[in-house]
């Protein structure tokens, strides 16, 4: 999806003009993908105004993530929220997806290099529906791909780092190639691990299952949000190794991410997901897109206000 360019992005203490936000080809995180990032949105909400949705989750994960790799963290957890607060209204985004990012910068070459720069920016900018909204409100069409996700023990897929994208790039490329929305990664096992940047859901008997962590799969702030609008509304979830053919009997599926929000499983590999109904799915993109229309009550502080 291109990006639609704002007027600032912060970075290393300071508002800057988009256009000068550069860096040097020799940076470290260029060569070695030594990066970690964040995807948040801002939300226009009905009854606060513009708010970030989960900042402190997501900046928390960030400080985490700087951490296993070493890269440092100038910024405490409270300043980088208020960043994200900033860069959103100092653009004048009445909603945005938002991108902090830390790497290595330059000044050391070598896979280790402890003594390389850190810098970080944070950037906003709009951004719709990333499977589209005809897929948000029709669902959309998976395949498994034939790549496999990396082995527990190999790299931490519970970072959100750069490195691990480019694993989610063979994935994706190779479902787009061949004509679907998005791919779905199998774990080392051959069981279900997550699509390409998206947690993954099967509803199967009025249950909700999603894969464990040990799935090599990155347990995303809107998958658990989603678990918790979902026990909120009387379901089971479960979090269980799944097979693939699972997804063949499931009743529905879905994804969920930052970017994809919560967006339907019309098909796996050309096979259609159960009836074609989803009263599961429906009810959870109900209360999820209720948080900013004010039809959900925020119990549970996850709207930030801008102003």
């Amino acid at each position: 999806m291109p990006i639609q360019e704002a007027k600032l992005i912060w970075r290393n203490g300071k508002m800057i003009p988009w256009a000068e936000a550069t860096t040097h080809v020799l940076t470290h995180g260029l060569h070695y993908g030594t990066s970690v990032f964040e995807g948040m949105r801002a939300y226009n909400t009905k009854d606060k105004g513009v708010c970030v949705f989960r900042n402190r989750e997501h900046i928390e994960r960030f400080h985490f993530s700087a951490r296993v790799y070493q890269i440092g963290m100038k910024y405490s957890v409270e300043e980088l929220m208020q960043v994200c607060r900033d860069v959103v209204r100092e653009n004048g985004l009445d909603s945005a997806y938002i991108r902090p990012v830390a790497y290595l910068g330059y000044g050391e070459m070598g896979p280790a290099s402890k003594a390389a720069p850190s810098d970080i920016a944070v950037a906003a900018f709009p951004w719709g529906a990333y499977l589209g909204e005809e897929g948000l409100k029709e669902g959309i069409d998976v395949a498994v791909s034939s790549w496999r996700r990396f082995a527990p023990g190999t790299v931490p897929a519970g970072v959100k780092a750069g490195g691990n994208y480019l694993s989610s790039r063979l994935v994706s490329m190779e479902a787009k190639d061949r004509g679907f929305a998005e791919g779905i990664g199998l774990a080392h096992d051959g069981t279900v691990s997550e699509g390409a940047g998206e947690n993954l859901f099967l509803v199967m008997k009025n249950k909700i299952i999603t894969p464990p962590a040990s799935a090599s799969i990155l347990s995303g702030i809107t998958r658990e949000t989603v678990m918790t609008l979902a026990k909120k509304a009387g379901y089971e979830v479960i979090e269980q190794t799944i097979a693939r053919e699972s997804m063949y009997a499931a009743d529905e599926m879905f994804l969920t991410g930052t970017a994809a929000e919560i967006t339907p499983v019309r098909s796996v590999d050309k096979l259609t997901v159960g009836s074609g109904d989803r009263p599961v799915t429906s009810k959870l993109q109900e209360m999820f897109f209720g948080l900013f229309t004010g039809e959900t009550k925020d119990e549970w502080g996850w709207l930030d206000p801008v102003a």
